[in-house]
């Protein structure tokens, strides 16, 4: 299920890591059990799946996006909430990139469409709430 052409610029990516149910879309067990699921199938969690339905239909304005890579998915992720109308706020001690340098310049290019804060910095706002 991976692009020819992902395969080509990610030759690390082994058979069957993104079939559903794989280790690659299982929840870390910190997290377990999630009350609703969404199965992302591409960069963006909004794309082709029903993450927007679910937001919507739950309440759900504001999003803390976190994971990897910061330049791919959690950059598609953030930018398609922000044109959805969504509340965005980057976690960016929660993400990771391939080097430093493309982690902190996609950091930089995603302010102007999401809050920017640290891990500790949400929690330390969610709890005062």
């Amino acid at each position: 299920m991976i692009a020819p052409h992902l395969r080509s610029l990610r030759p690390f990516l082994g058979k069957g890591d993104f079939l559903p149910g794989a280790w690659g879309h299982a929840l870390i067990d910190e997290l377990a059990p999630a009350d609703l699921t969404v199965e992302k199938v591409a960069y963006s969690a909004f794309y082709m799946t029903r993450l927007e339905w679910l937001l919507r239909k739950t309440g759900i304005e504001k999003l803390y996006v976190a994971g990897i890579v910061t330049n791919g998915g959690v950059a598609s992720t953030i930018r398609d909430a922000h044109v959805r109308d969504f509340e965005t706020i980057l976690l960016a001690d929660g993400c990771a990139a391939f080097s430093r340098d493309v982690h902190e310049t996609a950091v930089a290019a995603l302010s102007p469409v999401a809050a920017v804060t640290t891990i500790g910095a949400a929690i330390e706002t969610l709890n005062a709430t």
